[in-house]
């Protein structure tokens, strides 16, 4: 059984200028999808389609503003309405954490739905390109989770090789210890307890950096290596990262302030099942249609 090394959430100081861990990782993921951009670049069926270095650069801007505006927005709407309508001047206090994926996704799509009547290009045509690029991010930002000791996953065996106590997790451990006196005893959990000072917990945050991160990476990044029907790379990148949150969620504790709901199921997974729907539409869609994507009218005159 593993320990977390309960990180210092600040990274380095420049200055009186306090730089965070999570900050650092979301700075990582924007510079990796650019680095990823111009990768992309090189593929013969991108270039013919018209893409350029500076549009890179120029969405980027407005993905960054879709992230961090919907990724906190998503958060505050979805999972603790009640609290931020009572405290609306929490809301901006971005630094105590608190983004929300689906959040920020619908963010970035409103800003690809920007750019894209910018630049007369398709909004499918744009998260095509887009798609492989936000899975470093999404690694990125898991493993940011893990540095903050947030998010961790639920209670598993002690005798789990990958099981790993959280510090912050005390107070949940003692109210999980207090809810499952018998299964504590039985499964030799509260002699873990006793031991360890928590309780063993999946590190979940590093099983969604694994799937939502590399796996989705490898997998769009093949897919995109041929030229693919308008549309398809997206619906991929749907079902994907919708199927890994919605498998990863099992292990990953739910929010305490919402806990299981219907069926079972979490809010992230309640959340990832429109995305698998939509994903397997868009995809199916994407190939009936057979429209493949060309350099835009401004660019091929």
């Amino acid at each position: 059984m593993f320990i977390h090394p309960n990180f210092d959430p600040i990274a380095f100081h420049l200055g009186p200028l306090a730089v965070r861990w999570y900050g650092l990782m979301y700075l990582i993921g924007f510079v990796s999808a650019v680095l990823l951009g111009r990768v992309r670049l090189r593929q013969p069926h991108v270039a013919a389609a018209g893409w350029r270095p500076g549009d890179i650069d120029d969405l980027l801007f407005y993905c960054v503003l879709g992230v961090i505006l919907g990724g906190r927005l998503g958060y505050v709407l979805f999972y603790k309405a009640s609290y931020y309508f009572a405290n609306p001047l929490d809301i901006f206090k971005v630094w105590q954490g608190g983004m929300s994926f689906h959040g920020g996704f619908l963010g970035v799509i409103i800003a690809v739905m920007v750019f894209s009547m910018q630049r007369g290009r398709t909004w499918l045509e744009i998260t095509d390109f887009v798609a492989p690029l936000v899975p470093t991010g999404l690694a990125a930002g898991r493993f940011g989770n893990f540095i903050n000791g947030e998010l961790w996953g639920r209670v598993t065996s002690p005798t789990a090789p990958w099981a790993m106590v959280f510090p912050t997790a005390a107070p949940d451990d003692a109210l999980w210890l207090h809810a499952h006196p018998v299964e504590a005893i039985h499964q030799g959990l509260l002699q873990a307890y006793l031991t360890y000072h928590g309780l063993p917990r999946h590190p979940s945050q590093l099983y969604e950096m694994c799937l939502e991160g590399f796996a989705l990476l490898i997998i769009l990044w093949l897919f995109t290596r041929k030229l693919r029907p308008i549309g398809a790379a997206s619906g991929v990148f749907l079902i994907g990262y919708g199927c890994a949150r919605f498998i990863v969620e099992f292990a990953r504790e739910p929010d305490d302030f919402l806990g299981l709901l219907t069926f079972g199921l979490s809010m992230g997974q309640w959340l990832s099942l429109p995305m698998i729907v939509a994903g397997v539409i868009m995809l199916v869609w994407a190939y009936r249609r057979g429209k493949f994507p060309s350099a835009p009218a401004v660019l091929a005159s």
